[in-house]
């Protein structure tokens, strides 16, 4: 296969089937001597895994493992995995998985040598600086699925177990120094979790694009996300060994990631708190309320979507995006509404509430109010 090649925007990328094989250079690279492997519990134990295992055993940087991570990890399982790291004496972290690993093992890295809470690093104004960014250790991340981007990403999101609020941890050296994005990684996800985290990546790129604000070059990496996601979304969902899809796949998830520098918007300010509170899949949430999102933004996006549609090479302008959004979601049997996702009973005015002091709200093309984000929220149950 010849989709080959070395990035180092935004950062050094090793891109292409069979390249986790250059994990011990990555490791040098990055400074790091004695990794923890920091991976999610139902990759633990699976091939993929143990292959990685196995390469840093073979290449003398010990078989540190950690697996504690939840679906959507918590300051539980930060703490918990801190502990393991310092008991353990290592010095950097491979962040290996999905979004819920990667997240976790780059606060990880983040946090074993700050003197202040968690909470502290919220993205909120300027309280990254808190951080001392000399005491962040270096970071490793080798995606196996392709939607979140976050081996690309400078923030990791992590829910409050108290409250149920997902946080997002920001500091620009959270940003992977190395990062491996083999494709053959993610020839084993499930037809579901290829759709749910397809579609994640599919709303990154929408919402950059859709974003009000400055930033030329995401804009265009937005729009050839989409594109990427439209033509080869539906392959690696039929054909989960079809690892041209898979890589086409890859790129659009680390684009998407890149891409909402620009910012989000009202796709991800909903499913934060709706993530949080029922536990559902953040890029299936994404996906269930992207069409009525849409249409909420229609009056300020119209004609920005109209030039999409044409890229694209979807007829029929805003509409036939539209239309294009709903193919995909039936394509993948995604759930009509959030009813239908298990959403049963919602408390409206708290995830309202939530929704609007989610930093994503801040890119939203139309000002989210209390009142139109409730009118909204209640179309997409």
């Amino acid at each position: 296969m010849n989709l080959v090649g070395n990035w180092s925007y935004p950062t050094a990328i090793r891109f292409g089937a069979g390249r986790i094989k250059e994990l011990p250079d990555a490791c040098a690279a990055a400074g790091i001597s004695k990794p923890l492997l920091v991976t999610d519990k139902g990759l633990a134990s699976l091939p993929i895994t143990t292959n990685v295992l196995d390469i840093m055993a073979s290449n003398k940087l010990g078989d540190g493992q950690f697996s504690d991570v939840d679906a959507n990890p918590t300051e539980v399982n930060v703490e918990a995995g801190l502990k393991y790291y310092r008991d353990g004496g290592f010095d950097g972290v491979i962040a290996f998985g999905g979004g819920s690993a990667l997240d976790l093992g780059k606060v990880l890295a983040f946090m074993v040598g700050q003197k202040r809470p968690l909470w502290d690093f919220e993205d909120v104004g300027d309280w990254w600086t808190r951080a001392d960014a000399d005491a962040i250790h270096p970071i490793i991340a080798v995606p196996t699925t392709a939607g979140t981007g976050s081996e690309v990403g400078r923030a990791s999101v992590i829910s409050n177990s108290q409250t149920h609020q997902k946080k997002i941890i920001f500091h620009p050296k959270i940003l992977p120094s190395q990062v491996i994005a083999d494709p053959e990684l993610t020839v084993g996800m499930p037809p579901f979790i290829t759709a749910g985290t397809g579609m994640d990546a599919f709303a990154h790129c929408l919402e950059a694009y859709c974003s009000p604000h400055y930033h030329p070059m995401s804009q265009g990496m937005a729009l050839e996300g989409m594109r990427l996601v439209k033509d080869w979304l539906p392959v690696a969902y039929k054909q989960g060994d079809n690892l041209e899809a898979r890589a086409h796949m890859m790129s659009a998830a680390s684009m998407g990631a890149t891409a909402f520098q620009k910012g989000l918007g009202a796709i991800h300010a909903l499913s934060h708190p709706i993530g949080a509170m029922f536990n559902t899949h953040h890029g299936t949430t994404n996906a269930v309320v992207m069409q009525n999102v849409l249409s909420f933004n229609r009056p300020a996006i119209e004609d920005r979507i109209n030039k999409a549609a044409a890229y694209l090479e979807v007829e029929g302008g805003y509409l036939g995006f539209y239309n294009l959004v709903g193919q995909l979601n039936s394509t993948f049997s995604i759930p009509e509404n959030l009813t239908q996702l298990g959403v049963e009973n919602p408390d409206i005015d708290l995830i309202v509430k939530e929704a609007l002091a989610d930093p994503s709200t801040g890119g939203n093309p139309i000002e989210m109010t209390a009142e139109n984000t409730r009118e909204l929220l209640v179309a997409c149950l």
